[in-house]
């Protein structure tokens, strides 16, 4: 570790036991000199893109502002010298962290409102290419598939966690960059702006809030999402995962970021899985919604069960008509088939004003409706 009253015109360069390099306000060197001293630092363990993109963030800071890391040990943050940074840069990959959310709260804690917090990690995407080109076919299927079992699903095994972390001590984690971004955004973090350079991803994010510790992220094949209920009461619906936990911390990030395609639903949602694709596309991911059903939840036919979120881009008449009854298992979408958000709020407001002066009819209409459009004319999810 460099110690903390290092003079940084000696220019330092990182070695495999350097975890922090801070500047003092009581040192004697020239500004100008020990911000040349931090870009060799990061060209040196990162390169020259790199350091261009992470000194482009901190322009105009003062340097005793900033904390430069490269370790993946919380505590080297939270025994730093001083009790509060405007900028935090961690060289080190989140794919390392032992605990990665207590490396981010450890991060929030010592950074100011408003603060900048980058760090960087590799995607499983970019990781599968990279064993991939290790070997010939098919013996690199075989090493990847054993390296995705082993870094992917035994850190989220009950049975195997435990070995798992003694084993690697947490290093080597197969992430997505949807759990990386929802971790960040669950520790109280938005992000300002990423950037994948030389097969892994950069990123900015700022400190709005503190951290959520009241969390319950989304893991394993069958999940249980909070929806709007009749009366506007919450209640738990149960689906098969199709997103990569951390997904529900993304939603209005996602939602800033892409326009809504076809359908009313996300364009380019990162956050769906290959298989949940497929689940969705068949609604193999809601059958264990008859659990809901048969607990009386939701109703057969009604108004898809919605998150706060979407609830709240419907218009406050369809809002006060929607909680007077039950959601449903088969929506009314399927009957209609709109395109747009517009025509979906159109077309359930449509359905709602039918049910009300007719319900056994018009839901045996909209059933009709609905098994002519699925199974006649083959129409699909989006």
């Amino acid at each position: 570790m460099i110690s903390k009253d290092i003079r940084v015109k000696t220019y330092p360069v990182l070695k495999k036991n350097t975890k922090i390099l801070t500047d003092s306000i009581q040192q004697k060197t020239g500004q100008k000199r020990s911000k040349v001293a931090i870009k060799k630092i990061i060209t040196k363990k990162l390169g020259n893109q790199v350091c261009d993109f992470i000194t482009n963030h901190i322009q105009g800071f003062k340097l005793f502002d900033v904390l430069l890391s490269d370790t993946n040990n919380k505590d080297d943050i939270t025994s730093s010298p001083k009790n509060e940074y405007q900028v935090i840069v961690n060289l080190h990959s989140v794919n390392n962290y032992r605990r990665i959310n207590k490396f981010f709260e450890a991060a929030n804690h010592k950074l100011a409102e408003g603060g900048i917090f980058i760090n960087t990690f590799e995607t499983h995407k970019k990781r599968k290419e990279r064993l991939l080109k290790k070997f010939l076919k098919p013996f690199n299927w075989i090493y990847y598939s054993g390296d995705f079992i082993f870094h992917r699903v035994f850190p989220k095994v009950n049975l195997t966690k435990k070995l798992y972390f003694w084993i690697t001590q947490g290093k080597g984690r197969v992430l997505t960059k949807t759990e990386v971004l929802g971790r960040l955004y669950s520790c109280g973090f938005d992000l300002i702006e990423e950037r994948a350079i030389n097969n892994r991803v950069y990123f900015v994010a700022k400190k709005k809030t503190k951290p959520q510790y009241d969390l319950n992220p989304t893991y394993g094949p069958l999940i249980s999402l909070k929806r709007v209920g009749k009366n506007g009461k919450p209640i738990q619906v149960y689906k098969f995962r199709t997103m990569h936990p951390y997904s529900e911390y993304l939603q209005q990030y996602v939602f800033e970021k892409n326009n809504l395609r076809k359908g009313g639903k996300l364009k380019d949602d990162f956050r769906i899985s290959n298989l949940g694709r497929l689940f969705r596309k068949y609604w193999i991911d809601e059958l264990p919604m008859l659990m809901n059903f048969m607990k009386g939840d939701l109703k057969l036919v009604g108004g898809r069960p919605l998150s706060n979120h979407y609830f709240s881009l419907y218009t406050k008449e369809l809002q006060e008509k929607r909680i007077k009854h039950k959601p449903g298992l088969i929506p009314p979408f399927y009957a209609d088939m709109p395109s747009t958000l517009d025509e979906i709020i159109k077309s359930e407001m449509r359905y709602l004003e039918e049910y009300e002066k007719n319900p056994l009819g018009t839901d045996l209409n909209y059933l009709f409706r609905i098994f002519k459009n699925i199974v006649l004319r083959g129409k699909r999810s989006f």
